[in-house]
C-alpha cells in the first residue's frame, strides 16, 4: 500500500488522515489523538493523482509527484497578474500575518471566510487579518509589494515551524510587525500538543499520535517526541509492523 494523499481535517467535521492506496481503493487512515501508528516505510515513488476515492498509480521514481501528476495550484504563483486564461477569484478576499512560534512570520492571502480555516491548516500560531479587498488579484498585489517591501516572506519551511513548537510567540516581535497595519481582526490558536521542548523532525509512520499543527504530525515514539511533515510520506510504500531498524534509528534521535 502506498500513501497517496493527506488531510489535515482542518474546517472540516473530521479528525486528519492519510490517504492509502491498496490495489486499486483508497482508504482513510484517520490520526486521532491517541491512535497507535506501526508502518515501516518502504520505496517511495510518484504518488499518482487522487480523485476523491480514485487512484491513478504511477511507477515514475520521481517523489512526491513527478512532471505529469505535479498540480501546482496556478493561484499560488500569481503577484496579481493573472495566470488563468480569465481571472476567476471575484470574491472578498483577506490579505494576512501569520506569527509562528517563536519570531517567524509570513504573509498570505485566502478568500475572506476561509481566513481562520487557512492559518489553521499552516500550524499558525498567530493570525492577523490587515487588508480586505474585493478580489484575489488585488489581494496578490498586496501580497506580492509586501513581500519585497516590509520584507516577510509568503512561505514558512516546515522545520522553521517545528524548531518553534513548545516556544510562545515573541509578542514584541510580533506587535512590532503589526503596527504599520491598521488590524482588521486578530486570531490566536491552541493546538492542544502539551510539547516541553520542540520535537525532533523525522520521516516515520511509527508511534503514538499526540495529535497535528497544520500538516506536520506530532508522534510520541521511543521515549521522544518527533515532527513528520506529512507531505515527506507522500510517495512511500508503507508494510505493516515496526523494524528494529527504524527503533534503533528512533532511539538514536534522542541519544
Amino acid at each position: 500500500m502506498q500513501v497517496v494523499g493527506y488531510d489535515t481535517g482542518v474546517g472540516i467535521d473530521r479528525e486528519p488522515a492519510l490517504y492509502v492506496a491498496r490495489d486499486d481503493a483508497v482508504d482513510r487512515e484517520p490520526l486521532p489523538t491517541g491512535r497507535e501508528l506501526a508502518y515501516t516505510l518502504g520505496d517511495r515513488r510518484c504518488a499518482g493523482q487522487l480523485s476523491g476515492t480514485d487512484h491513478h498509480a504511477c511507477d515514475n521514481s520521481t517523489a512526491p509527484y513527478c512532471d505529469a501528476h505535479d498540480s501546482t495550484w496556478i493561484c499560488a504563483k500569481c503577484t496579481g497578474t493573472c495566470l488563468k486564461a480569465e481571472m476567476d477569484c471575484h470574491t472578498e478576499h483577506a490579505v494576512y500575518l501569520a506569527a509562528f512560534a517563536p519570531a517567524t512570520f509570513k504573509v498570505g492571502v485566502t478568500t475572506r471566510p476561509r481566513l481562520e480555516t487557512r492559518l489553521r491548516e499552516q500550524g499558525a500560531d498567530r493570525g492577523a487579518r490587515i487588508y480586505t479587498v474585493a478580489n484575489g488579484r488585488i489581494a496578490r498585489e498586496i501580497e506580492a509589494d509586501l513581500a519585497e517591501s516590509v520584507p516577510v516572506p509568503d512561505a514558512v519551511r516546515a522545520d522553521a515551524k517545528v524548531e518553534g513548537m513548545a516556544r510562545d510567540v515573541d509578542a514584541t516581535a510580533w506587535e512590532r510587525l503589526l503596527e504599520g497595519f491598521d488590524v482588521q481582526g486578530r486570531h490566536r490558536f491552541d493546538y492542544g500538543l502539551d510539547l516541553g521542548a520542540a520535537p525532533v523532525p523525522d520521516i516515520i509512520a511509527s508511534g503514538t499520535v499526540r495529535g497535528t499543527k497544520g500538516r506536520l504530525l506530532v508522534l510520541d515514539r521511543a521515549g521522544g517526541t518527533v515532527a513528520v511533515d506529512v507531505r515527506d510520506l507522500l510517495g512511500h510504500e508503507l508494510r505493516e509492523g515496526v523494524s528494529s531498524r527504524d527503533v534503533q534509528s528512533s532511539f538514536g534521535a534522542f541519544g
